[in-house]
């Protein structure tokens, strides 16, 4: 079993705890890594994009000269393509992006993602993040004292004061451990578990 440090909030080692080798110590398998992103992207793409054909454009019902003689192309419709206010050539039309991953498939992208922050020592654990109020600068504080800028916060439980403190800084999210996903995993430099939360996680994907 991999052994981190558990810190607290001024940023000092206060324990270490064993994290469980199901979850954070697994082969780590890129391609469903890879798939679960892609997965993620695509599935928050709307897709709705709409532009118009030549057979969709007003107009250009007949053609706008006769065939020969005026030295002018030919040319069939006012709404073709190369005309203004044509039609366009390969006009995008809405799609659906999305598709599935199996839930094995899932959670083991999931517990891949992790196990990389554990082998880059990129993974928190801290005894508790508890605040007594909602205040960005206290939230900042904990941050400097951990040395960490740019951040995933996992909790165990929706702390309102925590999350709404973290909610102003832009390199900072937080997330349950219900809504923790590969993405926000691998977007942030640092991954921060309350022991709670590890805890959590550890029950559900061992």
């Amino acid at each position: 079993m991999a052994k981190v440090s558990v810190y607290n909030m001024d940023g000092k080692e206060v324990g270490t705890i064993d994290l469980n080798d199901a979850v954070f110590g697994v082969e780590v398998n890129e391609h469903l890594v890879h798939m679960a992103v892609v997965q993620q992207l695509a599935n928050n793409r709307q897709g709705t994009q709409k532009a118009k054909t030549r057979s969709e454009v007003s107009g250009g019902g007949r053609k706008p000269w006769r065939q020969k003689g005026t030295g002018h192309a030919r040319q069939g419709s006012t709404r073709s393509p190369q005309w203004t206010g044509g039609g366009v050539v390969f006009a995008p039309t809405p799609r659906e992006y999305t598709f599935k991953m199996n839930k094995k498939e899932k959670r083991a992208a999931l517990k891949s993602a992790l196990t990389s922050r554990v082998q880059e020592n990129k993974l928190i654990v801290v005894d508790e993040l508890k605040l007594n109020e909602i205040k960005t600068k206290a939230f900042a504080q904990v941050l400097k004292n951990l040395d960490v800028e740019k951040a995933l916060v996992v909790l165990n439980d929706n702390d309102v004061n925590v999350v709404a403190s973290a909610k102003n800084i832009p390199t900072v999210k937080t997330a349950s451990t219900s809504t923790i996903n590969v993405f926000d995993v691998l977007k942030y430099n640092t991954v921060i578990l309350t022991k709670d939360a590890v805890a959590t996680i550890e029950e559900v994907y061992a």
